[in-house]
């Protein structure tokens, strides 16, 4: 009696890793392109949530105003904000959309919005 091993090869093919690594490039390509779009979001929620200690729609536009100024932030302005009063407390509400070109007619359409705490 001859008993045979029979040996199953596991792992990727070469084709299969090509395919992964593509993958993975675009993701990463893409991630790059996304990712200075969310610190400015951040800087944007920063600067909304500093405006919000104004007493004024002036006065809030005006901090916001500066603070774009220090920050570098050119998706939103003072203008762009909407103002209300709960009760004491002043409320500033931002919303934008960035674009961002992938090939050809493709675009990623990124939806911000927020608010101040």
């Amino acid at each position: 009696m001859k008993s045979q091993f029979k040996s199953k090869q596991r792992g990727i093919s070469f084709l299969g890793l090509i395919v992964v690594g593509v993958l993975l490039a675009m993701a990463g390509v893409i991630g790059a392109q996304v990712f200075p779009t969310y610190l400015e979001y951040a800087a944007i929620n920063k600067a909304v949530n500093k405006a919000s200690l104004g007493s004024t729609v002036a006065e809030v536009r005006s901090i916001f105003d500066k603070q774009t100024q220090v920050d570098d932030i050119k998706s939103v302005t003072g203008k762009d904000l909407e103002v209300t009063k709960d009760g004491d407390k002043i409320i500033v509400r931002f919303a934008y959309e960035r674009e961002i070109h992938l090939t050809g007619p493709a675009f990623l359409t990124l939806k911000y919005t927020g608010q101040s705490k």
